[in-house]
């Protein structure tokens, strides 16, 4: 599964030269992110209700071309990697209307308890586990 969520660069996320920071990305990545668990009918609140965090262990980005105050953008989401224990999803920022990415990222997330130790999600919440595995798109069948 792919989601996809439309971000317009806003004037506060540009530098002086009108291109967007790469700072927005982390966040662009997070609103992608928060899209794609909601499409699965969990959604982030529902998960840490129950007791399940998901904590950002690593963030990667590729930058390709510029984003510009004011362009439309689709970010696109994807989970490519599930263990019981960690989650990986990979990232595609395009212009809309667009095919070559502006940039791509990835970002890692433990999956933990409100004690902040690692939660095996597959024996202990096997319906979210299950709903998650069922969404995975390895990288190499993404493309």
């Amino acid at each position: 599964m792919v989601s996809k969520t439309k971000i317009t660069v806003r004037y506060a996320e540009t530098d002086r030269m009108g291109i967007a920071h790469h700072s927005n990305y982390a966040v662009w990545f997070e609103a992608a992110r928060t899209d794609f668990i909601k499409q699965t009918g969990i959604g982030y609140g529902q998960m840490e209700e129950r007791g399940l965090l998901a904590p950002l262990l690593e963030l990667t980005c590729r930058f390709i071309a510029p984003a510009y105050y004011e362009d439309e953008l689709i970010v696109t989401a994807r989970v490519t990697k599930l263990t019981p224990v960690k989650m990986e999803f990979s990232y595609e920022v395009f212009r809309e209307g667009e095919k070559k990415p502006l940039a791509t990222g990835k970002t890692l997330h433990g999956l933990v308890g409100r004690d902040m130790k690692p939660f095996h999600i597959k024996k202990d919440m096997p319906d979210i586990y299950e709903k998650l595995q069922m969404t995975v798109q390895p990288e190499e069948e993404s493309k």
